[in-house]
């Protein structure tokens, strides 16, 4: 019988994970103290055994004038101002947990956020992450992000692939045709630092980065486990 592939294993290997919400693996997975980046209103439900706290760019007076159209009340606190790729408030080894759902995907550098997440987390923390399955939303014309893609950006904290990305997001999710428009929003669009979708994923491309980021990266870590929800992918990974 012919060895599988590496792909194909990974392929054998989505059809034994289960559906599970959210709450449900937070819940089971969290415990004790940490963080949740960039939740703005809608927060992770934990468990009673879990306490939160919030990390945002901006204080929470900022984020409501940002927002006019999400209800303040729904806005949670910001207990830390700091940039959520980076925690460079957060010390080594200081959290239980991390959340960050519908985060990576806005980072230009993926692989250097996850190095600072594992930073902060202590031995046996738990980071929780959620990202959409781009097949299921506005990125679903996209080309998938491959890990080469991913080292690439890490060497050069994604300078030399910045601009194809805004153009990939302008003509392929914005769908406009027009060449002059097309670099005309992009410029624009750089020139504040819109949040895009830097970079998309199904199922194979997101287990892929985890077992490259153990590999290239040196990111000693366990996939407690992998499930999808919707739209939404997740993983719970504990550093060891």
């Amino acid at each position: 019988m012919p060895k599988r592939s590496r792909r194909a294993e990974l392929i054998a290997r989505l059809a034994r994970f289960e559906n599970f919400t959210r709450p449900v693996l937070a819940s089971t997975y969290l415990k004790g103290e940490g963080i949740e980046i960039g939740a703005l209103h809608n927060p992770m439900p934990v468990s009673s055994k879990a306490t939160v706290r919030y990390v945002d760019r901006h204080p929470r007076e900022e984020l409501l004038k940002d927002y006019p159209d999400v209800p303040a009340a729904d806005v949670v606190p910001v207990d830390i101002v700091d940039d959520g790729e980076t925690l460079g408030t957060v010390g080594d080894s200081s959290q239980d947990f991390i959340i960050a759902s519908h985060m990576l995907e806005h980072t230009e550098d993926p692989i250097r956020t996850l190095k600072h997440f594992m930073r902060v987390l202590r031995p046996g923390g738990r980071l929780f992450l959620v990202v959409p399955d781009k097949r299921f939303t506005f990125d679903i014309d996209r080309p998938v992000t491959d890990f080469a893609h991913l080292l690439k950006d890490h060497e050069d904290g994604g300078a030399s692939s910045c601009q194809s990305h805004y153009e990939e997001w302008v003509r392929l999710v914005m769908h406009i045709k027009n060449e002059e428009e097309v670099q005309t929003r992009v410029r624009d669009m750089m020139k504040i630092k819109e949040s895009i979708h830097f970079h998309v994923w199904t199922e194979l491309e997101f287990l892929e980065m985890m077992t490259g980021v153990r590999r290239e990266a040196g990111l000693q870590f366990d996939v407690e486990i992998f499930a999808r929800s919707g739209i939404d992918l997740m993983a719970v990974l504990s550093k060891s």
